[in-house]
């Protein structure tokens, strides 16, 4: 019988009494009701044998008050006292001890009924059965509440992943934690590669390897076919073997599958079928394939809609830069994780009448509205710049577009002018990092000036001018490049700057270098522009 049928079961049960004959009718009684009886003569017998088979416990304890070693209250402590015997259920027997205070003590010390003997053997087995139907409902709700809980777990799991192989681990590793055995999962990842994930108990690794691509059709002739919605199901073990030969589940495989748009790939969980101890479980497992589908869903939207943000940042931004004698140029742009939002980082590189214009800006924000506004303030930028308007008028400019355009977005941006012969520059800064200057002759260091961000409304100051000689090096970089969470921004700069002082003389070199030491597992997009001025 399972533990949610109605009715007595056979059971297990542990019979506690010194007078050999007693303990002879009480276990004749019980193996003809059809359980199976461990008989002890002392409290310390009953005892050792729950110690030396903790796996076997019993079902029930019947345990006579007066021992010659202890009394059967002393055992009934000792029992409630082990949260490996906490939960037994006990019923106290006595020929003796048989006053409403030996009940009340009885009771008190951990018995779940109190019985006087003679006892009639109708009562005795009516009291067994309801004795073990209290526990058995007990024992239900805290397994049911234990599996709850894991549900909701693995269900912060599977939402909270990023990435199919760390969705794979939430998803199989869940089932196995709920139901408390191995587990598989079957899906289609984001890449649109099937996948076949495997754990052999609760916490423990997770093997994902690929799967033939009709598997998932296969699985979801058994029930869910095109339907949407969450199918359980039951498959024998020969056919499961033929689907997935590699896989490990042994015995009948219960298979939950469930998707959540029509055309869409199911995710399927599959658990032995042993595991399910009642309706209640199926419900769970169910559950548990439904919030991983709503998940592998909304990670599959993500990577599809991070694509399309990553086109679109890409194809606002410069494929070359222009070639200016005496000027040697060098980019990097490196987007944040794949996991990440689209940033508005930018720069631009454009030849106007005053000299090269260098520049590097970051809309604030991450979004696809922060790229598409990235890509309005480049061209606008661009523009300004061949009209022949100087770098604070280019500023200006901007700050009058993103009122009108963009209310609320704001933008950083450094600006520098490179004039004709090289030997000067013209710096305006609105709230970016500062650029960073190498000269030959005085060293590395930033130029620190600058004016507020784009979108305040806010005046800009006229450009700063620095002469510069002839192997003096420029680097501009967006803040993903140098921004630590755990760290201050001045301690990452000064790191930054100690790294261009003693990095390469050449560009690519140098870029090369930073991006390694400094963008690594960045959360941010990344953009770096550097000039040699010779």
């Amino acid at each position: 019988m399972t533990d949610g049928e109605p009715g007595p079961s056979p059971a297990t049960i542990l019979v506690v009494d010194d007078n050999e004959t007693n303990r002879y009718v009480l276990t004749t009684w019980l193996r003809r009701a059809g359980h199976t009886v461990l008989p002890a003569a002392t409290g310390t017998e009953g005892i050792a044998l729950l110690d030396t088979a903790p796996e076997l416990l019993p079902d029930l304890a019947i345990v006579d008050v007066r021992l010659p070693d202890m009394s059967g209250f002393e055992v009934s402590e000792r029992l409630k006292g082990d949260p490996l015997t906490a939960a037994l259920p006990i019923i106290q027997i006595s020929a003796a001890a048989v006053g409403p205070e030996d009940h009340a003590e009885g009771l008190r010390r951990g018995a779940d009924a109190y019985l006087d003997q003679p006892v009639d053997p109708g009562e005795l087995l009516a009291t067994v059965t309801a004795t073990l139907r209290h526990a058995r409902a007990r024992q239900r709700a805290e397994r049911l509440t234990r599996r709850l809980i894991a549900l909701n777990r693995a269900t912060l799991d599977v939402c909270g992943a990023v990435g199919f192989h760390s969705f794979a681990t939430a998803a199989t590793g869940g089932a196995a934690t709920v139901l408390g055995g191995p587990a598989s999962a079957v899906f289609l990842s984001p890449g649109a590669q099937a996948v076949h994930s495997m754990t052999d108990a609760p916490h423990a690794p997770v093997r994902v390897r690929p799967a033939h691509p009709g598997l998932l059709d296969q699985l979801t002739a058994y029930g869910l076919h095109q339907d949407t919605g969450v199918a359980v199901v039951h498959v024998p073990h020969d056919q499961w073997r033929t689907l997935l030969p590699d896989d490990h589940l042994d015995g009948e495989v219960t298979l939950a599958m469930s998707r959540t748009k029509r055309g869409r790939p199911p995710v399927c969980l599959a658990v032995p079928a042993r595991t399910l101890r009642g309706p209640d479980d199926g419900q769970l497992l169910q559950q548990l394939a439904n919030g991983s589908a709503l998940a592998l869903e909304a990670l599959r939207t993500f990577d599809e809609e991070h694509a399309l943000g990553l086109a679109l940042q890409r194809s606002f931004l410069p494929k070359e830069l222009p070639v200016v004698p005496g000027v040697e140029l060098a980019f990097r742009y490196l987007p944040a994780s794949e996991h990440a939002e689209i940033g508005g980082d930018f720069y631009e590189a454009v030849r106007t009448r005053h000299g090269l214009l260098l520049a590097i800006g970051d809309v604030v924000g991450h979004s696809v509205t922060a790229a598409t506004v990235m890509g309005e303030v480049r061209h606008a930028l661009r523009a300004y710049a061949v009209e022949g308007h100087p770098p604070h008028r280019v500023l200006e400019r901007l700050e009058t577009l993103l009122r009108q355009s963009q209310p609320g977005i704001t933008v950083t941006l450094c600006l520098v002018l490179v004039a004709p012969d090289r030997r000067r520059l013209h710096i305006a800064n609105a709230g970016h990092i500062p650029p960073l200057v190498t000269d030959p002759v005085t060293g590395t260091r930033f130029h620190t000036p600058h004016g507020p961000l784009l979108g305040l409304g806010l005046p800009h100051p006229e450009p700063a001018v620095l002469d510069v000689v002839p192997g003096t090096r420029l680097l501009m970089v967006t803040d993903g490049l140098v921004e630590v969470r755990t760290a201050h921004l001045d301690t990452t700069l000064a790191e930054l700057r100690e790294a261009v002082a003693a990095g390469p003389r050449d560009l690519e070199e140098m870029c090369d270098l930073l991006l390694a030491r400094f963008g690594r597992h960045k959360d941010d997009d990344i953009a770096l522009l550097t000039a040699l001025f010779t």
